[in-house]
Order: structure tokens, then C-alpha cells, then sequence
């Protein structure tokens, strides 16, 4: 792999049994890996960090040149001619033009703009006696030249006029360079031991100097030579922010054993500070990667990753964090490589990858790529896994919160805490919908703010307002009512008891962070309490407004008057509680299908001598109940021969098609007659 101790420093790695590769891999390559042409003496690979693609280059590219990139749906392909060994070779963002170092000190380019001639035209590097190092495009027609005695910011001004226009040159002895397309920083390695690093930031055609920074080497030099390695640097975003990513083979302090990796904090405006280590507790050959936020650490001589949160809490020591791995080590899941060829050879079985090889290369932030076997992978976090390797359920909390695929782990824990055999305590249950309370609160808020800015009109004056995304992160009531409580109350597995204590745990959790409970929750109350008869209960809980009032709520409850006949008047309490016309409740309850609720309710209050007979025969109809119908159907029969002295409906009542309903179900005998006094 990529990343190694020198020589005198390397010391034998962990023990084999420490692999524990069988159960609980945590990492994996990509299911779809990018397919080139193996590195041979032919055929020369290489790798554009921005655009992330692979290059293959035959013959100099006079036999071919093949660009594959784990984005594009279709590869690139051209000639080119042979001029030379081909030194470096990337596209411009966009891929509209080719940059190609043959020489040190001048580098080539061809436009891949449609109807435009594919000529070739040159820009040698202004510095005399300089050796172009390399070069990294920071936009679809910007340019650096990192040389060994500084760096060369250009533009191709017209790409049909074939020219370059130098913006801006800064001269300082360069050792060696390395480039995070995501912060378009540019870190270079100066003065004789390279431990002094200068970052250079581009955007739209500016160059700005950072503050250059030095990085703690282990020991005091025993020679004036070159003693950081960019082998041991890794540049990379981590939470938004830019760091340095420094691979100490053996710590400062003489009683640690083992290597570390610090981490520096490379702000846009300030000094560079050291922020966190990483302790990985073994030596040997290592390699980084940074993928979904976390910083991963793969041991050649174990064949294991470890990876590090630096948002979990460590240990603080006044300046810096130190943090020990989250998850014990384990190998990177087994991956098979399938047989090409025709149809009829391809039945053969896949071929097991070799992980962990010497011939591995890995580039930032999540990219592995085996020039032997000619593939390019995304490595990937899995989640599940994770759960059984994490047994604290606060720590396992906070860090599935922070990673982008969480949602449905996080539902799936949540539901698992809930069941047998491994069902957490009261307390544990509530630490964990505190913290789910707590994203979803901050998200409540920041979706607050933007609505009050665009409302009040400052959106114009704040163009960097932007509209705050919703995360995996954030599980609301609904995520938590459909996929966890609901199916935990369904399965009657646990004690009443509890099913209600963790009910109202996750109530008492809205309340606490002031998000207003959503009445589905308070109705899977209710309910739970009906199931087992605990109408004192319910009483008490409606009595001192632990359940708050609203509209469904109050019609649940007029439906809970047949099997608990206070519930009608605590029904009504809650409405007039909160002043709803008495239309408004019928309509409710009627769309809640309570039709004799609904009937019950305003004939409680007098008006049922006025209310439409066909909405109250729809809604008994839509119940596909025929007794109700029936009822229904009296009832305002009943009504008629009172006010009319004729049971029948009037044409004006648009009932015709329910008259014929209840003739084709209970005969025309069924119909009431007229009364004569």
C-alpha cells in the first residue's frame, strides 16, 4: 500500500488473530468498479484526483488512450501521438481540455471542443531552470504549474486560439506538492526537511497565500535531509473543514508505542493548528483514506482498517483531541472478481481479490486503485454491521447521526431496543430519543429561520441564504410512529407497562426540545391504554393535560363513548377547549367514519333537525356497514315523519339513490309508513 515507515522505523505489525475478518466488516469496495487496462510495460495508468479518472495510456497514447471515471456512463477514447513517455496527463473540469507533461519543463495540451481543430499547442514554464513537478487544473480553463522553485497559476484564455495567459507566479523551493480538489488548496512542502508546508487557495482566477504552517517531525533530524515524506500527508475535507492528515510513525512522547495520525485544521482565514491524533496503537506500513466523514486507517501487515470519528468525544488535553477507534479492526470485506470473457468461460467462478496488496494505491478521499489487476473502487462505510460492534447506544447514537445512509439503521436500532432479547432500559431509551429530538430540533429551527427571512422579504438583500437541507439524520414523528412505535404496539411482545412508559418517554422527549406532538401519538396512547382497560389512566392523563387537546384527539374519544361512556363529555370538554364550530366536529368525525358519533354529538347539542341527511347517508354508506346504514337510514325517517308528518325524503334532500340502496338491501316492506292519528 501506499503509505509506509522508512526501513530503520518499521517495527512487526499486529498479531494474525487480530484480523477477526469473519463477522462484522464494516467497509467494503464499491459493487461497481471502474475496469481498466492493467499497468504493463505497454500500457501506463494514471489518476486525476479532480475529475476522478483513470487514464490509460498505450504506446504513449499512439495505440490509444482510454479515460474511465466511476461517474461517467461512457469512456473517452482517442490518440494521440507518441511524443515521448508521458509523464502526467488530466483533463480540465469538464473535460473539454487535455493537459500532457512529457518534459520537465514544459506541458502540452489539446482541445476537445466540438468542431474545433484537435491541434496541439505548448506552454513552457516561466521560471528558468525549473523542473515542472506537475500540475493540477482548479477549473475548466485554470492551470497551476507546481515547479521546484514555485508555482504558476494560469489561464487558457480562448482554448481555440491555443494560448495561455500567465495570472499570477510565486517563487519558493518546492520539495513536493499535493492537491484537494474539493477546497482547490494546494499544499507544498518546503525548506530542507519538507516539514514546513505552504497552502495555496484558487478560486475564479485568484491565487491567495495561506499561512504557511510546520509539522511536528517525531525527533530532531539526525541529518539536514528531507524527513517528511508526502507518503505520510493526506489533505482532505472532514465536516466541511479542510485538514492535514500527518502519519507520525512513532509519537513525541517516549512511553507511546505505536504510530499516530495528527490531524491539522487548515482554515481558510488564520494559522493552521493541531487539532486532533488518532491513535492507532500499532507500527508498521500504513494507508488513509476519509470516507463518509471518517477517517480510516488500513494496516498492511494485519490486512485491517480501523476508523476514527473526530466528532465523538476524546480525550482533551488542553490543546488537542486524542481519540482512540471507534470499532475494533477489521479486514475489508471479501470481494470477488468476476471472470470476463464470453458468455460460455464466464460461468467459471469469480476470483478472490487480494486486499490489502503492496500494489494498492490510495487517493483522497475514498478512492483504492489496484494498477496490477486494473481497478479503480469507492470505499464504502456499512452501517449495519456497526450496530453489534457498538454495544454503548448513546455512542452508537451520535455516531450513525452523523453519517449520510443512516435513516433506516437508525429506525432499525431503535425498533431493536424496543424488542426482546435486547431490550434497553427506560433510561437508555430516553437518551437515545433525546439525541434523535435534538437533529431534529435544529432542523425544525434552521427550516424556522429560512421561512422568517423569505417571509420578511431578505432574501434578496442574502443571497448565501440557502434553503437548510434535511439530512438522514433528522427522524421526525412520523419516521418514528411508522416504522418503530406503531409496529412495537402491534406486537404486544412487552409489557403494558412499558409499551406506555416508552410512549410517553418519547412525548416527554418532544416536549422537552418544544416540538409540537403530533396527535397520531397521543391516539397511539389512548389506544394502548383501551387495549388493556386503563381508563383511569387515560382519565388522568386527559384530567391533568399530559395528552394535549385537539380535534382527532376529541373524536377518538367520542368514539370510545360504547365501551367508556365518560369519554363522550371529556370529548366535548376538549372541544369546546378549543372552540371548533360545531359543523367543523361533525365534518371531523364523519371523515373518521364515527357517523353515530357524529350523530350522537349534535343531537347532544340540538341541531340535528337541521343537519343534510344525504352527508350523513354518504358517510354511513362509505362504511360498508349495512346496519349502520340502517340506523342511519331510521334515524332520518324518523326526523322526516316528525317535522313532515311523512317519512319520506323530499326531492330536495338528493337522497333518491339512497332510497334505492336500502330497497335493494332490505326490501321496500323495510321502508316506513306514514302515521295517521
Amino acid at each position: 500500500m501506499s503509505r509506509e515507515a522508512p526501513p530503520e522505523e518499521e517495527a512487526p505489525g499486529g498479531e494474525g488473530g487480530e484480523r477477526q475478518s469473519e463477522g462484522g466488516c464494516y467497509l467494503a469496495l464499491c459493487a461497481r468498479p471502474v475496469h481498466f487496462e492493467k499497468a504493463n510495460p505497454v500500457n501506463c495508468v494514471f489518476f486525476d484526483e479532480a475529475n476522478k479518472q483513470v487514464f490509460a495510456v498505450r504506446s504513449g497514447g499512439a495505440t490509444g488512450v482510454v479515460v474511465k471515471g466511476l461517474e461517467d456512463k461512457n469512456p473517452i477514447s482517442f490518440r494521440m501521438e507518441d511524443k515521448g513517455e508521458v509523464k502526467c496527463i488530466k483533463f480540465s473540469l469538464g473535460n473539454k481540455i487535455l493537459a500532457v507533461q512529457r518534459t520537465l519543463k514544459n506541458v502540452d495540451f489539446l482541445n476537445f471542443i466540438p468542431d474545433s481543430p484537435q491541434l496541439e499547442y505548448t506552454q513552457e514554464c516561466k521560471t528558468k531552470n525549473a523542473n515542472i513537478l506537475g500540475f493540477c487544473w482548479t477549473s475548466s480553463t485554470e492551470i497551476v504549474f507546481i515547479t521546484d522553485q514555485g508555482i504558476e497559476f494560469y489561464q487558457v484564455v480562448l482554448p481555440e486560439k491555443r494560448s495561455l495567459k500567465l495570472l499570477k507566479n510565486q517563487s519558493i523551493n518546492v520539495n513536493w506538492y499535493m492537491y484537494c480538489p474539493e477546497s482547490s488548496v494546494i499544499l507544498l512542502s518546503t525548506t530542507v526537511l519538507g516539514n514546513v508546508l505552504q497552502p495555496f487557495y484558487f478560486k475564479s482566477g485568484t491565487m491567495s497565500k495561506l499561512s504557511k504552517f510546520e509539522i511536528e517531525l517525531p525527533a530532531a533530524p539526525k541529518s539536514s535531509k528531507l524527513s517528511l515524506s508526502e507518503r505520510d500527508i493526506a489533505l482532505a475535507m472532514i465536516y466541511g473543514q479542510l485538514y492535514v492528515l500527518y502519519l507520525r510513525h512513532h509519537s513525541r512522547t517516549s512511553n507511546s508505542t505505536g504510530a499516530e495520525v495528527v490531524l491539522y485544521h487548515l482554515p481558510r482565514e488564520g494559522s493552521c493548528k493541531k487539532t486532533h491524533i488518532l491513535k492507532l496503537n500499532r507500527t508498521g506500513k500504513f494507508a488513509l483514506n476519509v470516507v463518509d466523514n471518517l477517517v480510516v486507517v488500513h494496516h498492511q501487515d494485519t490486512e485491517t482498517s480501523v476508523i476514527f470519528d473526530i466528532k465523538l468525544k476524546g480525550e482533551f488535553d488542553g490543546t488537542t483531541t486524542i481519540h482512540q477507534f471507534v470499532l475494533p479492526p477489521r479486514s475489508i470485506q471479501p470481494y470477488q472478481i468476476p471472470v470476463a470473457g464470453p458468455a460460455s468461460v464466464t460461468s467459471q467462478s469469480p476470483i478472490p481479490c487480494k486486499l490489502y496488496s503492496s500494489s494498492w494505491i490510495v487517493f483522497q478521499p475514498d478512492i483504492i486503485i489496484s494498477a496490477s489487476e486494473g481497478y479503480l473502487w469507492n470505499l464504502q462505510v456499512k452501517l449495519e454491521p456497526v450496530v453489534n460492534l457498538l454495544p454503548d447506544k448513546g455512542r452508537l447514537m451520535d455516531f450513525l447521526l452523523q453519517r449520510k445512509e443512516c435513516k433506516m439503521v437508525i429506525l432499525a436500532v431503535c425498533s431493536q431496543m424496543l424488542s426482546e432479547p435486547g431490550r434497553g432500559s427506560l433510561s437508555v431509551i430516553a437518551t437515545v430519543f433525546d439525541k434523535l429530538n435534538h437533529e431534529y430540533k435544529k432542523y425544525l429551527e434552521a427550516e424556522q429561520s429560512y421561512t422568517l427571512v423569505v417571509e420578511a422579504g431578505q432574501s434578496r438583500s442574502n443571497l448565501l441564504l440557502k434553503r437548510p437541507v434535511r439530512t438522514q439524520a433528522v427522524i421526525d414523528q412520523s419516521d418514528m410512529y411508522t416504522h418503530v412505535l406503531s409496529v412495537f404496539t402491534e406486537k404486544k411482545e412487552a409489557p403494558h407497562k412499558f409499551t406506555i412508559a416508552v410512549l410517553m418517554e418519547y412525548i416527554r422527549s418532544l416536549n422537552q426540545f418544544q416540538i409540537a406532538v403530533q396527535h397520531y401519538l397521543y391516539e397511539l396512547v389512548i389506544k394502548t391504554l383501551v387495549q388493556h382497560n386503563l381508563f383511569y389512566m387515560l382519565h388522568q392523563f386527559l384530567q391533568y393535560h399530559v395528552l394535549s387537546d385537539s380535534k382527532p384527539l376529541a373524536c377518538l374519544l367520542l368514539s370510545l363513548e360504547s365501551i367508556y361512556p365518560p369519554a363522550h363529555q371529556l370529548s366535548l370538554d376538549m372541544l369546546k377547549r378549543l372552540s371548533t364550530a360545531n359543523d367543523e366536529i361533525v365534518e371531523v368525525l364523519l371523515s373518521k367514519h364515527q357517523v353515530l358519533a357524529a350523530l350522537r354529538f349534535i343531537r347532544g347539542i340540538g341541531g340535528h333537525d337541521s343537519i343534510s341527511a344525504r352527508k350523513f347517508l354518504d358517510a354511513a354508506k362509505q362504511a360498508e356497514d349495512d346496519m349502520l346504514f340502517y340506523t342511519i337510514f331510521r334515524f332520518f325517517e324518523q326526523r322526516n315523519q316528525r317535522l313532515r308528518g311523512n317519512p319520506s325524503f323530499t326531492p330536495g334532500e338528493h337522497c333518491e339513490e339512497h332510497v334505492t340502496f336500502f330497497k335493494q338491501v332490505f326490501g321496500e316492506q323495510a321502508l316506513m309508513k306514514p302515521t295517521t292519528f
